[in-house]
């Protein structure tokens, strides 16, 4: 008899040193993926199954990648979260990860390495 399995991951918790600086990326980002925060405070806000805090101590340091359901969601992330205080860790394009891995980078404003992918088929590669 097979088991069912659960999702490997069960939430992403990012400790941040100026949250309203992050709740701006956060807001923009998730936007530009058609999603928006489903829980906020003063103290938090969330996505799914992302949380976002104020750090007391240390802030977190992750890589988190954004699934896009194409190539222009990717270019209109990178370009939106530019513009609200991400920092430029790598441009739209192919990746060669696996054929079709199409991706772009940014740094939130506490530095985690967030990205936004692409899926698609080795025929959307160039030649």
């Amino acid at each position: 008899m097979q088991t069912q399995q659960i999702p490997l991951i069960d939430h992403v918790h990012i400790r941040v040193a100026d949250l309203e600086a992050s709740r701006r990326f956060y807001r923009a980002a998730l936007a530009a993926l058609g999603r928006s925060f489903s829980s906020e405070s003063k103290t938090h806000f969330a996505c799914e199954e992302l949380w976002v805090d104020k750090a007391n101590t240390h802030v977190s340091r992750l890589h988190l990648a954004f699934r896009a359901t194409d190539m222009a969601s990717v270019v209109r992330f990178h370009s939106i979260v530019l513009e609200a205080g991400g920092k430029d860790n790598g441009g739209p394009g192919f990746r060669h990860y696996h054929q079709g891995y199409f991706a772009a980078f940014v740094f939130d404003p506490d530095g985690n390495n967030i990205e936004v992918v692409f899926h698609g088929t080795a025929a959307d590669m160039p030649l």
